[in-house]
């Protein structure tokens, strides 16, 4: 893929986290708030809210039904042998073979998977850490087979949201829903727990159509081994794994990672991204096209469902 030099040099004057145009090093502080609502808005409790705001994630055990997690599996088994999907643009390919890595959209494609990330559970805790109504910013599903599962290196999503997509702030959430058993010899997602009050500036410039090849690999928009070694010696890692039905809501700014499966014990998980209605994206930040819908929402801000 040929690398094209960004539109821009450097940064807007709107632009609050610049990254990727500089050749320096740099760790700045978040300048957003972590928890936008309160106790009292939502499920969480104050304590609940407290470690959130320092550790940048909560993590459930049970939070969803038993059956409502077999039916998600069952959909991602579906979806998986379906040959055809593997073809589409929304389907990310593992490196070197023909096994799926993800599938972006599925809220869109999935009657399933749409009504386990609209859960109104998870859209009430999303609402009350945000402080307003959400919407869906991204979704997909993740496989990682048994022995063949590739790592995904560390990042901060919202460094890639907010150059790439041009989300404006940090108020945004991720939410991870384990569909088989994360342990921790399977590649679970890892954290840096408290890594989310701090904006890592990424070094190089953004490729054009830079998601054809980072969705596989990501190469562009990772932290500098340097900045990385200071957030691990700073705040140590953390892997909150769990048996299917478990929950984890992650902070967008929280580096993260996950390691390669090579157990033969499978790793799906279902990822949904909620997004503040008050915190639509502009005009990336990099000065490039912005990446396709189907990875970044831009034209559906309609609020979830809530009861």
């Amino acid at each position: 893929m040929r690398a094209a030099s960004p539109t821009l040099t450097r940064p807007r004057a709107d632009d609050r986290y610049p990254s990727r145009f500089s050749h320096e090093v740099l760790i700045s502080r978040r300048l957003d708030p972590v928890v936008w609502g309160q106790a009292g808005d939502g499920p969480l409790t104050a304590h609940q809210l407290h470690h959130y705001e320092d550790h940048g994630f909560l993590h459930f055990d049970d939070l969803l039904a038993p059956d409502e997690v077999q039916a998600g599996l069952d959909e991602l088994q579906r979806l998986r042998a379906d040959d055809r999907l593997k073809d589409r643009d929304e389907a990310v390919i593992e490196p070197g073979s023909r096994e799926l890595r993800s599938v972006f959209a599925v809220h869109r494609s999935s009657a399933v998977l749409q009504g386990l990330a609209q859960h109104p559970k998870l859209v009430a805790i999303a609402r009350q850490l945000l402080g307003s109504e959400v919407y869906i910013h991204q979704s997909r599903v993740n496989y990682k087979g048994g022995f063949r599962g590739q790592p995904f290196y560390w990042h901060s999503d919202f460094e890639t949201w907010h150059v790439e997509d041009g989300l404006p702030a940090m108020r945004t959430v991720s939410c991870s829903i384990a569909l088989t058993a994360n342990t921790p010899h399977n590649g679970p997602l890892m954290l840096i727990p408290g890594s989310h009050q701090r904006f890592v500036r990424c070094l190089g410039a953004t490729p054009e159509d830079h998601y054809k090849a980072s969705l596989k690999q990501q190469d562009i928009g990772v932290p500098d081994e340097v900045s990385l070694t200071q957030l691990v010696q700073d705040f140590d890692i953390t892997a909150p794994t769990g048996m299917a039905g478990s929950v984890t809501f992650f902070e967008c700014n929280a580096m993260h990672g996950s390691s390669a499966n090579i157990t033969p014990l499978p790793r799906s998980n279902l990822f949904v991204v909620f997004n503040s209605v008050h915190n639509t994206p502009a005009a990336p930040f990099c000065g490039l096209p912005p990446r396709p819908n189907f990875i970044a929402e831009r034209e559906d801000f309609s609020p979830l469902p809530h009861d």
